[in-house]
């Protein structure tokens, strides 16, 4: 297989990292997932939005900007779980939206980000989770993450409005669109030779 990079999005709980484990098991794939647990500002961003947003959306953005630097070096093919760009098209921008990051921190962080794209490659395929809130909600209560328990259900819902808005418009890379409500993907053999055979053509 050629080099290729393949990136999945989609909002908390939407299914991204079933679909990388999976995918990854059928074609032997090079994984880089999200480093949450490295975070040292993410406990504290969820007791104080306001006070620990900038702090702790910035140190995802260089952890991110790492990330890409390896597996745009990575001799074979790629997926990431949740690209750069949800980071600053929905998460940091929410905060913005909502007070938590000040227009100033706002102003700096796309700066930043801004720069970096100008500095990595785009996926060569996006693969984009669209999953309804009572799915989600469900999925996060079930996989039981300490910081996730609190999240409020207007949360989610800002999140998904503004994933929504950022794939209307996104033009760097094909997009497919995959519905993971059923994850049907993992029990149906159709809706998975479907979703395979799409896939390959891009690959």
């Amino acid at each position: 297989m050629a080099t290729k990079y393949i990136a999945i999005a989609g909002n908390m709980g939407s299914g991204k990292s079933s679909l990388v484990d999976f995918l990854c098991r059928t074609y032997d794939l090079k994984p880089f997932f999200e480093p949450n647990d490295i975070n040292p500002f993410l406990a504290l961003f969820y007791t104080d939005m306001k006070r620990w947003a900038f702090h702790s959306q910035m140190h995802f953005l260089t952890q991110k900007f790492r990330i890409h630097q390896d597996l745009d070096h990575y001799k074979g093919t790629v997926i990431q779980d949740r690209t750069i760009y949800e980071d600053a098209e929905i998460f940091a921008y929410n905060l913005h939206r909502q007070g938590s990051m000040a227009k100033e921190e706002y102003r700096t962080y796309r700066h930043l980000y801004e720069s970096i794209l100008d500095a990595i490659a785009p996926p060569d395929l996006l693969i984009y989770l669209e999953c309804p809130l009572r799915s989600l909600k469900q999925r996060i209560s079930k996989r039981g993450r300490t910081i996730e328990k609190n999240v409020p259900d207007e949360y989610l819902k800002r999140l998904e409005r503004y994933y929504e808005r950022w794939i209307k418009g996104y033009k760097r890379s094909p997009v497919i669109h995959l519905s993971t409500a059923k994850m049907d993907y993992l029990s149906d053999f159709i809706a998975r030779h479907d979703l395979l055979q799409t896939i390959e053509k891009y690959l």
